[in-house]
């Protein structure tokens, strides 16, 4: 059994290794993207499928991807997953699966009204959430980041884009929530 460190200690282990750590771009990417996920996810809780709930409803009001299988396309969502994505989105009032004009056999997802009020309040949650994750910056060093970021995040993507959005993604969340042997157990400060 190991004792806990005290706190002025943790502390200032914890210091060293972020100062050992500072130019490592890993390290920094996935304290953000760990941030990130944790705001997102508290961000969205009202909706059926968190984060990816809130994507279904977010493309198919925003966009012209209107058919169910098109808008599973689009996100990278397994079409199995999104039929019952779907299901739960429609059983809480968000959106309807009505028949596509010009091609029966196809559904086209629409948001209710309910839906669009609920996706301007979660817009303005995470935006809010966003805000406060970037809060180090001002406001022109975001609009720089965020640009640097989507173009690096679009040259990775074409030099191997992943099979499935939604694969990739529950993957990098494992990897996020798995416990880290190297990290003490208990609460954190």
């Amino acid at each position: 059994m190991t004792k806990p460190i005290p706190a002025p200690a943790a502390a200032a282990a914890r210091s060293a290794c972020d100062d050992a750590l500072a130019e490592d771009l890993g390290w920094a990417l996935g304290v953000v993207f760990r941030g990130y996920v944790a705001a997102a996810t508290t961000a969205l809780a009202d909706v059926p499928g968190g984060p990816r709930g809130y994507q279904v409803i977010a493309a198919a009001a925003r966009s012209e991807v209107g058919s169910q299988l098109a808008l599973a396309h689009h996100l990278g969502i397994d079409r199995t997953v999104m039929t019952y994505m779907l299901d739960d989105l429609e059983a809480a009032g968000l959106i309807e699966r009505q028949p596509d004009p010009a091609d029966r056999r196809a559904r086209r997802v629409i948001v209710t009204a309910q839906g669009t009020k609920l996706l301007a309040t979660l817009d303005s949650r995470l935006q809010a959430a966003e805000a406060d994750l970037l809060a180090p910056l001002n406001a022109a060093e975001r609009m720089n980041f965020r640009s640097q970021l989507q173009a690096v995040a679009a040259h990775v993507n074409a030099l191997d884009p992943p099979e499935s959005l939604c694969s990739l993604a529950e993957q990098v969340n494992a990897e996020v929530t798995a416990p880290n042997p190297l990290t003490p157990a208990g609460p954190r400060p």
